[in-house]
Parts: C-alpha cells; structure tokens; sequence
C-alpha cells in the first residue's frame, strides 16, 4: 500500500482509491512507518517466526512489484512512477532514524533541488506542530 500511494503521490495525486478504499498520505505514513519499526526493531517478528529483515521486505517488495505490474498493466506501469516511489520507500524503511514524514523526502523526487521545492520545504518546517493537529 505504502509504494502504490507513493507512486500516485509522485503523480500530484493526493488521494487514491486502492482495494476499495480511498487513501491518503496518512495510511502510507502508517505504512512505512510500521514497516520500519518492524526492520530497527528486535522484536519485529512474523506470526511464523521469522524476523523481519531489510533482506525480507526487499524480497515482499519484489514480489509486489511483479504482481503490480500485472494487475497495473505493463504501459501503465512501466510509464507511473513505481519505479521511483519503490526507491523511496526502501530508502524511507532503510534509513537508521526514522524520517519525520515522507511526504517531505518525495518532494525532492518532484523537482530535484528546485527553489519551488525549497522554499515550500523551508514554510514546512517553519509551521508549528500544534498549528498543524
């Protein structure tokens, strides 16, 4: 869920039905956020024992991607932006400290280094968080 949001993020989609629901960045945070707690943690453990591993999500990822392509079709994927929300997702759950919000990394991907980008990152980081809950 996290990349197929991703990948429609990077697409200036805010909001994407995906398995019958609507989704917003709020569910990819989530699902990130899981998925990295679940690699930095000792106890990030499946039901089957195994322990989850950069090595195990990256083996899921690839699954993922070959089963989207699939259910996407080839034009639509290889012209979305899987390859790119699948980037930054392994570099958001490999990370050692947990990103603030992914939304603030995928800007980045939009525009490169932009003065757009940077001046919208710069009023970003100036809100405070209670202006913002």
């Amino acid at each position: 869920m996290g990349i197929r949001y991703l990948e429609a993020w990077l697409g200036a989609q805010g909001c994407v039905p995906l398995y019958n629901l609507m989704e917003d960045a709020a569910t990819a945070e989530i699902s990130r956020t899981q998925v990295w707690q679940w690699v930095h943690n000792p106890r990030g453990i499946l039901e089957d024992g195994r322990r989850v591993t950069l090595d195990l999500v990256r083996r899921a990822t690839e699954e993922e991607f070959a089963r989207l392509r699939t259910e996407v079709g080839e034009a639509r994927f290889d012209g979305g932006n899987f390859a790119a929300a699948r980037e930054l997702f392994d570099e958001l759950v490999s990370n050692e400290t947990l990103d603030e919000f992914l939304t603030l990394k995928a800007y980045d991907r939009l525009q490169g280094d932009s003065a757009d980008t940077l001046s919208l990152q710069a009023e970003l980081e100036r809100i405070p968080l209670e202006k913002v809950a």
